[in-house]
């Protein structure tokens, strides 16, 4: 199987013209339990299964990059399996005996890591996904070129499992378990302390090992939390190991949670980090008032909005919320007005914080509803913004779910049209990863898009439908655009709920979004 040639598609072309198996008969092959490596013999080429639909080169090579300089990549997304090419066999050993016994993780999702029968990668040169995997290989390499990966035998001193975290720029606060909900996509998490220096927000996290601790690094160093804020600066430790007292809002010890809560204010004793000047106690603990982070949405590996915690709905007034998600990407909203709730209505309403794919108002308790979103992260950022916001003269609760899915009626079964999916729904504001959408809490004012067939009054008197208008504006540079502010947040709202996806035209939908600017 030397040199083989792939295509864009997948398909090795040879006198035989089958498709690439590498021990995987098909796309259904994901659905199988873990096996041993297939029984390859060793290869520079890594085999990665069971990826997530929309797992993309730059996943698979952020997979990789703590091991060593890659130098090929093929993501086969219909069989959802990709393939990487090191530059040295020893790198693919390394990779695959570390996931072996540490399983993989892409977007939240296991994958599997074997050696593949193939030993080169030849891949199209002409075609898109090539062009889009050598950005990738070139954007890892640069971060490895930089002395930031471990390509040259890993980071300068010594190989600490033990990261500093500084968030800079802060305009929305951090806790303790937002940051292990964001730090343990790269690996286990031993232990976090957080703590305030010179007024500004840091943290310490422990990994279990030094490639996870890598791994982190190179993938969230100077990434923003928010479009232009919240940035992440990362650099290693000199500690070897944190000494926990307390398992609180400040700190955390993961292998022992018989630790007393102890005060409050208090992160525990430990030993001051060498890279930040000292020994000693290392300040008062983060604000008990800190809610929440939001999404990254960086260039390199843009999460969009897809991590967040507890957040008051209000920026002027943000409490400190507690609620954590247990990883279901379902959420239960109560103290809604069953008289004019509507799975439409909160579709449209949750659809600003992500894809939702089905609504379920219980049948016996109507002002009660349960909401999936497409993964745990978009719950989470819909419980951040929507929990007390008010809706129908009523302040609604937003709390995680039991519940990991919502079971729609057996064929034959009404449930009066309480229950509804929206899987397929053309509406969803987050269609692809990185799309633009700015996510904001409920504001009074309103960013229109698709107003360019309407006039002024036709808009006010839409609106006006829902409240009071104060204040619109048409964007001087794009008439498509414009700014519309209402009396209230609630009133806001209720707009949004009832015009956002308004059809203005043929095939041309208004859309609603809140926004931060003024009038």
């Amino acid at each position: 199987m030397e040199g083989e040639f792939f295509s864009s598609s997948g398909m090795k072309r040879g006198p035989d013209d089958m498709q690439v198996k590498d021990g995987m008969g098909d796309a259904n092959d994901a659905k199988k339990p873990k096996f041993d490596n297939g029984g390859n013999p060793p290869s520079r080429v890594v085999h990665i299964r069971s990826l997530p639909n929309d797992a993309a080169e730059t996943d698979v090579v952020q997979l990789g990059m703590p091991f060593g300089k890659m130098t090929n990549v093929l993501v086969l997304k219909q069989k959802n399996q990709a393939f990487l090419e090191f530059a040295d066999e020893s790198n693919a050993v390394t990779m695959v005996s570390y996931f072996k016994t540490n399983p993989a993780q892409v977007r939240l999702k296991s994958c599997y890591v074997q050696f593949s029968t193939h030993k080169e990668l030849k891949t199209d040169v002409t075609n898109v996904q090539n062009t889009s995997a050598q950005a990738a290989l070139q954007a890892a390499q640069g971060l490895l070129g930089s002395g930031n990966g471990t390509a040259s035998g890993g980071v300068t001193g010594e190989q600490t499992s033990i990261l500093r975290v500084i968030v800079d720029n802060v305009l929305y606060p951090v806790t303790l378990e937002v940051l292990h909900q964001l730090f343990s996509r790269y690996g286990k998490i031993l232990k976090i302390i957080t703590f305030t220096k010179n007024n500004t927000f840091q943290a310490l996290i422990q990994f279990a090992d030094h490639v996870s601790a890598v791994t982190a690094k190179d993938s969230l160093d100077n990434q923003n939390i928010y479009n232009g804020c919240n940035t992440l600066k990362i650099d290693f430790s000199r500690l070897t190991n944190l000494n926990v007292k307390y398992n609180n809002d400040k700190s955390r010890d993961f292998t022992r949670p018989d630790l007393p809560n102890g005060d409050n204010n208090d992160n525990g004793m430990m030993m001051g980090d060498m890279g930040m000047g000292g020994a000693g106690v290392l300040g008062s603990g983060a604000n008990a008032m800190m809610g929440g982070l939001g999404g990254l949405g960086g260039n390199a590996f843009n999460l969009g909005g897809n991590m967040a915690n507890q957040l008051g709905n209000r920026m002027g007034n943000m409490p400190g919320m507690n609620q954590s998600n247990n990883g279901s990407p379902c959420v239960l909203v109560s103290n809604l007005d069953e008289e004019r709730v509507t799975p439409d209505a909160l579709f449209v309403l949750f659809g600003v914080y992500g894809n939702v794919h089905r609504v379920k108002i219980l049948f016996n308790k109507k002002d009660n509803a349960l909401i999936q979103m497409a993964d745990p992260s978009q719950a989470l950022q819909a419980i951040t913004y929507l929990d007390k916001a008010r809706v129908w003269g009523k302040q609604l609760r937003v709390a995680s779910s039991k519940h990991q899915l919502i079971q729609m009626p057996k064929d034959g079964q009404s449930d009066a049209g309480l229950t509804k999916d929206y899987v397929t729904n053309p509406h969803h504001r987050f269609k692809r990863m990185g799309s633009k959408n700015y996510i904001f809490p409920p504001t009074a004012v309103l960013h229109l898009y698709n107003v360019a067939t309407l006039e002024e009054e036709d808009i006010r008197s839409m609106f006006s439908q829902y409240g009071t208008v104060k204040g619109f504006k048409f964007f001087n540079n794009d008439r498509k655009m414009a700014l519309l502010e209402m009396s209230s947040v609630e009133e806001a709202t209720l707009s949004l709920i009832g015009l956002h996806n308004y059809q203005v035209g043929d095939n041309l939908h208004l859309r609603v979004s809140f926004s931060r600017s003024t009038i």
